[in-house]
């Protein structure tokens, strides 16, 4: 999104009514000088000055300031080439408007000592006070209320182009310094000087004239610098607090060009990496179960495993090689993902999460990473429901029919986060787990769809008929195993 031609004049008015405003403020000032003292007859001296200086000169300089801004708002320039502009614009604005400050009261002040004039001339003390506070001042009331202008421009640029302050030459706690200094020892140090310069009915004018000034001005900077202060922090602390309702869209405009606007910056890639986080849950959940995917967030970092007593299944498609070589890539994808579907569901709703798809079969666990207690028994109730689901429905458009083998083993695994630098997962390992995957491929030789093994057989008691298929011979073991396969039609269906 763009900005349009009017948006653009209406941003750049703004700013030079800002950078300008100091003007009506001295207008002021040198109003109620003249109305105290009674002085008119200077008085178009004065003003004529800043209305020179503070209003006309500093419209020009201000314009040119802004032409860059004013560039990239037309696209005519990057964002990174006026970013340094754009951060260093209220103390860009506030220096011009110091030296013209600076000009314009020693011109005024020193005209008594060079022209006619019915005030008698000021002390070189009071002079120079006068002179440095008012310069001082005016400096920092044009920082502040340009600053309070920058936190309105930087949100329209993040709204309309995307775009954030990423360079910060501002300080949090010299603004805070200067700000502090500047309304309480500015007039502080203009009266000292009126005491240590004047004497009588002057003395008493003189502080009066300090003291009406100082109410004024005081009281405008004093709100512009509260907002200018408050406003990031209070957009950061209402963006907080939809991050802890849990809203991860959130994105903050960088109002700021200090200390508050790195903070912003931060909370803004905090909360990015939150985002991340979530999608890679989100992502996870969608091809292994999400209580598995919270469980490797929750361990990242973890090189330590845990060892504890598990039940551990695996499936495979009978015959999915020759039926792969029948459907073409899209049909084949549609029906792996519904067997797979239906696969998962009575996992899922026995208490196992799934740890791995592998090609057209899949690894999951009963009682780790997820406490599941008789976990044995709701593998195998698991395993049943898998089969009549299985058995009881074709998938795809043409109907394919799948049979499902599935071999479970209980005993202690070990389970840990494993990987290198970046690529974390976590797994489960041990015998119990590699003697589970070698069951499931020895229902090609009995000719079974689930086989157990004597671990899970004994761990299960009498809930579920079991057929003892004898000793065998498994890969990777010197021994022989006992094996059995549970007969679903002598079982109970499943709650």
């Amino acid at each position: 999104m763009s900005a349009t031609t009017a948006e653009i004049a209406m941003l750049r008015r703004r700013y030079l009514l800002m950078a300008t405003s100091i003007f009506v403020l001295d207008l002021s000032i040198t109003l109620l000088f003249s109305f105290l003292s009674g002085a008119w007859g200077n008085a178009w001296r004065t003003m004529g000055a800043g209305l020179i200086l503070l209003l006309a000169f500093n419209w020009t300089i201000s314009s040119r300031l802004f032409a860059p801004i004013q560039d990239f708002l037309h696209g005519r320039v990057a964002f990174d080439s006026i970013q340094r502009r754009l951060t260093q614009l209220p103390l860009l604005s506030a220096a011009r408007v110091g030296s013209m400050a600076f000009l314009a009261w020693t011109f005024r002040l020193s005209l008594p000592w060079w022209s006619t004039s019915e005030l008698p001339p000021p002390t070189i003390l009071d002079f120079t006070v006068t002179t440095l506070v008012l310069t001082v001042f005016y400096f920092t009331f044009t920082y502040f209320v340009v600053s309070d202008y920058l936190a309105t421009l930087c949100s329209f640029i993040f709204e309309r182009f995307g775009e954030n302050l990423g360079l910060f030459f501002g300080s949090y706690r010299q603004k805070l310094m200067v700000a502090l200094l500047v309304i309480s020892i500015g007039p502080l140090a203009a009266i000292l000087a009126d005491l240590y310069s004047y004497e009588g009915s002057q003395l008493h004018f003189e502080i009066l004239v300090d003291v009406a000034s100082a109410a004024m001005g005081v009281a405008l900077s004093a709100f512009f610098i509260m907002r200018s202060f408050l406003r990031p922090l209070r957009i950061l602390s209402n963006a907080m607090g939809e991050v802890a309702s849990g809203n991860l869209g959130v994105r903050v405009a960088v109002t700021s060009n200090d200390e508050a606007g790195e903070v912003t910056t931060r909370f803004n890639a905090m909360v990015e990496g939150l985002r991340e986080r979530e999608r890679i849950r989100e992502t996870f959940g969608r091809y292994v179960d999400e209580n598995v995917a919270a469980t490797i967030l929750a361990r990242q970092g973890e090189s330590s495993g845990e060892i504890g007593e598990a039940t551990i299944l695996f499936t495979d498609i009978a015959g999915f090689t020759t039926i792969a070589e029948h459907l073409g890539p899209s049909e084949l994808v549609a029906v792996l993902n519904e067997y797979l579907e239906t696969v998962l569901e009575p996992i899922r709703r026995h208490g196992g999460v799934v740890n791995t798809f592998i090609g057209d079969g899949l690894f999951a666990s009963f009682n780790m990473p997820l406490a599941c207690p008789d976990h044995a028994c709701a593998a195998v109730q698991a395993a049943i429901d898998i089969q009549r689901a299985v058995g009881a429905r074709t998938f795809g458009d043409f109907g394919v029919a799948l049979a499902t083998r599935i071999g479970i083993s209980t005993g202690p695994v070990i389970g840990g986060s494993v990987g290198a630098g970046q690529r974390m997962s976590y797994t489960l390992l041990g015998d119990t787990v590699n003697l589970a995957a070698r069951l499931e491929t020895l229902n090609k030789d009995h000719g079974t769809r689930i086989l157990v093994s004597q671990s899970t057989r004994h761990a299960c008691g009498e809930r579920f008929a079991f057929a003892s298929l004898g000793a065998v011979m498994v890969r990777g073991r010197s021994e022989q195993i006992a094996v059995f396969t549970p007969d679903p039609n002598l079982q109970e269906p499943s709650p």
